[in-house]
C-alpha cells in the first residue's frame, strides 16, 4: 500500500512540476503599426505579428508575454536582456544583423501607394503633382524621395493621421508597407471600400523577430516555429484574418 501511495504522489508531483511548464518568452512590441502590432480596445497588444508569435509559441512550447513598448527603447531593452524577443515590424538589414539575431523572415513586404476607391496608377510616376501622405521615418517616404518624381510629399507621425486626411480629400495618396495599407483598404471599419490599393513597388523587405546575439537555443525555437505555422496553413489563416485576401 505504501508503495502505491508513494508512486501516486510522485505522479501527483511531476504533474505540476513547473518544468513542464511552457517557458515564457517576454515579447516588446510597439503596437503603433497596424495591422501588425496595434492595441485593442482593452489596450492589451493584438496583431499579426501577435497572432504570429501565439501560433509559433503553441507549435513549440513557448508561453508569449506580450508587451507594449515604445519604439526609442525598444532595442536597447533586447540587448540589456529585459526582453527575450522583438515583435514590431522589424526589416532584416545587414546593419541591424551586426548587433542582433534574426529569425527566419515571418512577413515580405513592399511598398504600397492608397488611392481614393476607384483611382489608380500604373507607377510611382503617376504622383507627379500629387500630394503623398507617409508616416515620418518609415521606408515609403524614403522610396518615394529617392524616386524624385515630383510629388508633395506631406509626413505624419501615425500613418492612420494620413489614411485619415486621404479619405477626407486632404492629400490625394498614401505611401506605406503593404500589409498596413491592405489593413486600410480592406479591414478597418472607416476605411474598407473607401480606399484602392492600388500599386506596389518590386523591392521587397523581410520582417524577423529580434533576439539579443548569442541567443542560439531560442532562435532555433522561433525558426522551428515559423516552420510548422507555414506548413500548417495557419500562416495564411493569419494573413486572411489581418489584411483580407490580397488583390
Amino acid at each position: 500500500m505504501l508503495r502505491r501511495i508513494t508512486l501516486a504522489m510522485i505522479g501527483l508531483v511531476l504533474m505540476c512540476s513547473p518544468a513542464l511548464a511552457a517557458e515564457k518568452i517576454v515579447v516588446a512590441s510597439d503596437c503603433t503599426w497596424p495591422p501588425m502590432e496595434m492595441l485593442d480596445a482593452n489596450k492589451k497588444p493584438e496583431g499579426y505579428s501577435t497572432d504570429y508569435l501565439r501560433a509559433i509559441g503553441k507549435a513549440v512550447g513557448l508561453d508569449m508575454d506580450v508587451r507594449n513598448v515604445a519604439w526609442d527603447g525598444i532595442f536597447s531593452g533586447i540587448a540589456t536582456g529585459q526582453y527575450d524577443v522583438v515583435a514590431s515590424s522589424v526589416t532584416i538589414t545587414p546593419e541591424r544583423q551586426k548587433q542582433f539575431d534574426f529569425t527566419d523572415p515571418y512577413y515580405e513586404v513592399v511598398q504600397a501607394v492608397v488611392l481614393p476607391e476607384g483611382q489608380s496608377i500604373k507607377d510611382l510616376a503617376g504622383l507627379k503633382g500629387k500630394k503623398v501622405g507617409g508616416q515620418i521615418g518609415t521606408t515609403g517616404i524614403f522610396v518615394l524621395r529617392k524616386a524624385d518624381v515630383g510629388a508633395d510629399i506631406k509626413e505624419y507621425d501615425d500613418v492612420g493621421l494620413a489614411m485619415q486626411d486621404l479619405v477626407n480629400g486632404r492629400i490625394d495618396a498614401v505611401i506605406c508597407d503593404d500589409p498596413v495599407a491592405m489593413y486600410y483598404a480592406n479591414k478597418k471599419a472607416d476605411t474598407a471600400g473607401k480606399l484602392n490599393l492600388s500599386y506596389k513597388t518590386d523591392e521587397k523587405e523581410y520582417y524577423g523577430f529580434t533576439v539579443r546575439k548569442g541567443r542560439k537555443d531560442l532562435l532555433e525555437k522561433l525558426n522551428k516555429g515559423i516552420k510548422e505555422v507555414k506548413a500548417s496553413g495557419e500562416e495564411a489563416k493569419i494573413i486572411e484574418k489581418w489584411m483580407g485576401k490580397s488583390n
